[in-house]
């Protein structure tokens, strides 16, 4: 699937796609189909855009949401999204790990949305990142290249300019900028691997993301850091970015992570846990992942540059409390 998305910071969206039907979504009904091939994307949106005919299949403009495809039709959007009105900036502290004329490396805490959207029109890193950076209104999303999830911490690359934001945006689609994540998982896999199995929106609740036939490629490599008594610290690399990838590839390989109130579980392994222990994980108030080093060539230069966050108070504390239950 390509996709292209043009955005100005007054958030009125341009929308290209294009996917063609895989022979596991053969006889679908269109809205289906295509809300798992354009997965960013929820069925209502793609309703909207087969009634005003901006979807087509194999050129011609589709007719009802209920209408079967076929595998290896080819199905195209060109429209829009509404407008969501101007992003203002707003005076909100930023953690620069790094700065130049090109680039911004920020530790973004948890509970820190990356750009408005439903639900958050202000008080994100985008409002922040115009504040700070007042030459990003000339680039789309004030640079922002690729995101967190509101909950997980850690670094993340801002382009300054439109130079840089081509640059690395190709970049992250040639797989050339390194992503490398700490997660404390339920669970004690035997060993490392790769996940890779491919994420698309979750067929009946939408707020989530699955591992689904027909959805995008997405390729996770895990190792195991630390092991504890029921629990994993895993060091993460994305060779893919899909949404929620590491969280719902963890999750198939059911091994969800810590305070995952999306994808984890209410329930906390280890019999023999001690009540202290059992306590702080059930509390433990977000998933479990932080995204830690960043490794990238500047956008001018071709210099190679790492960055690395270091842990939040609240991980390490995570941490401290299974390491001493494990050497209990």
């Amino acid at each position: 699937m390509r996709a292209f998305l043009e955005a100005d910071n007054q958030q009125s969206i341009a929308v290209q796609l294009q996917a063609e039907v895989p022979a596991e979504l053969n006889r679908a009904r269109l809205d289906r189909a295509a809300a798992q091939l354009f997965s960013d994307y929820s069925r209502e949106r793609i309703k909207t855009w087969i009634t005003a005919g901006e979807l087509t299949i194999n050129g011609k403009p589709a007719q009802r949401p209920r209408d079967p495809v076929h595998a290896g039709d080819r199905l195209a959007v060109s429209g829009s999204l509404p407008d969501a009105g101007p992003v203002r900036a707003q005076p909100i502290e930023l953690d620069l790990l790094y700065e130049d004329d090109d680039l911004a490396i920020i530790n973004k805490p948890a509970g820190l949305t990356v750009h408005p959207g439903a639900g958050q029109a202000d008080s994100t890193m985008q409002n922040a990142l115009l504040h700070r950076f007042p030459q990003t209104a000339q680039v789309p999303r004030a640079g922002i290249v690729h995101r967190l999830d509101k909950d997980t911490s850690g670094v993340l690359v801002v382009a300054l300019n439109l130079a840089s934001h081509t640059h690395l945006v190709r970049a992250l689609q040639a797989r050339e900028i390194k992503r490398e994540y700490d997660a404390i998982v339920h669970g004690n896999p035997t060993g490392g691997g790769a996940v890779d199995a491919p994420i698309g929106r979750h067929p009946t609740r939408r707020t989530r993301m699955a591992v689904v036939n027909g959805g995008r490629p997405a390729v996770t490599h895990y190792r195991v850091a630390e092991r504890f008594r029921y629990h994993t610290h895993l060091a993460v690399e994305l060779e893919t970015g899909r949404t929620h990838q590491i969280r719902v590839h963890m999750q198939h390989l059911r091994y969800p992570m810590v305070g995952d109130s999306l994808y984890g579980q209410r329930s906390v392994r280890g019999a023999g846990l001690d009540e202290s222990v059992r306590r702080h994980l059930i509390e433990f108030p977000r998933q479990a992942l932080h995204a830690r080093r960043l490794s990238l060539t500047q956008p001018r230069t071709g210099e190679s540059l790492c960055f690395e966050a270091p842990w939040p108070q609240d991980l390490t504390e995570l941490v401290a409390v299974l390491r001493a239950d494990a050497n209990a």
